[in-house]
């Protein structure tokens, strides 16, 4: 019974049972309370039972039978604004985590045939490739969502703690999917091969692209990087991203964060590049991105020792963290991971991670007592040239690959 309708009927009571009544009105007024009684646990059964129906056909091509129909209670939303509680379905299938690297803005700055040409063929996309895949996506049903709405810890059927699946509603059509960017450092490397400079806020207080033109010009825009353009497809289209969810952007600190130079050694300008990026990291939060650490120095955790790491770590936490706040999320350098016996990934954990990602084309979750790791696709050059029966689901590599990629790089 609700705080208000007890007191109310405590004070008919009081109001009733003056001495002297008779017994007769006492005894109808107390069939009254239990009758109102009875009546809210009546209705609160009924809105539990109605969230759970008949299992559903599907949720999407290739994803028919694997989950079930849920009814949201009454008042309660879920998915886009608008969508009817009873077109929400649970969905059970390990969800895709999809990455890409900072776009290659000015391809005739990557693909010049220096030292570095060959990797930016390998491991990134251009800005017309990212749009292509983002927009086959959407066309194929599948919608952003949080990576902390897909795993949780909770107790098994034998009351074992352990991290698992979380439930996830979805509107009924949809598929859900992670989005995260590595290395959003904008690193010197990259801007002299093509890629932005920074991130920035435009004049109307949105996330966007700073840049320098082949020509040298420098301008603010929003077609050249993935967080403006995602954002301005997700105001376009709403269904393509679940409670505003947007993506992952995980970040190392050794040449700072979001093209801002923030790093502590040899760097006497770092406060007031700190200064000149938190606007920037405050509106990313509200947009709904989030962050993940990338480490600190970038090294192969599966390699170096453990007290390096466990160093390395550490000083991302002294640097990073205060600029960006806490993270569950770690993402290893090189899609190389470490076991979840191994002591260092026990490390991670001590250090407030419990989602560790790593790199591999399947979606792919190993979840135990302490943590969890997760497997990502890698969506870059190699994944267009040589894995389109993979990636398959997703995109057609063949109408998506740029053709100013140089055949050069083609393997035979």
């Amino acid at each position: 019974m609700s705080t208000p309708l007890r007191q109310a009927v405590m004070q008919r009571q009081e109001q009733t049972f003056a001495p002297r009544r008779k017994s007769g009105v006492k005894l109808a007024l107390l069939i009254v309370v239990l009758l109102v009684v009875i009546a809210g646990i009546v209705f609160s059964a009924i809105s539990i039972l109605k969230r759970v129906s008949v299992p559903a056909s599907g949720n999407g091509a290739g994803h028919a039978g694997r989950q079930y129909s849920i009814v949201a209670a009454e008042g309660e939303q879920y998915g886009p604004p608008g969508t009817p509680p009873d077109q929400m379905v649970l969905y059970t299938k390990p969800v895709d985590h999809v990455f890409f690297h900072p776009l290659i803005a000015y391809p005739e700055k990557a693909f010049d045939f220096d030292y570095q040409a060959k990797g930016f063929d390998d491991y990134f996309v251009t800005v017309s490739e990212f749009n292509k895949i983002i927009a086959s996506m959407y066309e194929r049903g599948y919608m952003m969502v949080d990576i902390n709405d897909v795993y949780e810890k909770g107790a098994d059927a034998n009351g074992k703690v352990k991290y698992r699946q979380k439930p996830l509603l979805m509107p009924k059509g949809k598929i859900p999917f992670i989005l995260s960017i590595d290395d959003v450092n904008y690193y010197p490397y990259m801007i002299e091969n093509g890629v932005i400079t920074k991130l920035v806020l435009d004049e109307n207080g949105e996330a966007a692209a700073y840049t320098t033109t082949p020509a040298g010009e420098t301008k603010v825009v929003r077609d050249l990087d993935i967080v403006p353009i995602i954002d301005d497809f997700v105001k376009k289209h709403p269904d393509f991203s679940l409670n505003n969810a947007k993506g992952l952007i995980g970040l190392t600190g050794y040449e700072g964060v979001l093209g801002y130079r923030t790093y502590v050694k040899n760097n006497p300008g770092r406060e007031s590049e700190i200064e000149l990026v938190k606007p920037v990291i405050r509106r990313l939060k509200e947009t709904g991105w989030q962050f993940a650490s990338h480490s600190y120095g970038h090294y192969d955790a599966a390699v170096i020792s453990y007290d390096k790491l466990k160093s390395d770590t550490q000083r991302w936490k002294d640097e990073v963290e205060p600029l960006i706040g806490p993270t569950q999320i770690y993402i290893y350098p090189f899609g190389s991971g470490v076991k979840t016996t191994d002591p260092k990934f026990k490390m991670f954990v001590s250090l407030g991670f419990t989602m560790m990602c790593t790199v591999g084309n399947e979606a792919y979750y190993a979840y135990t007592d302490i943590g969890a790791t997760s497997s990502r696709w890698h969506f870059d050059g190699i994944a267009l040239r040589y894995q389109g029966n993979s990636t398959s689901n997703f995109y057609d590599a063949a109408a998506v690959i740029d053709p100013v990629r140089p055949v050069q790089y083609q393997k035979k």
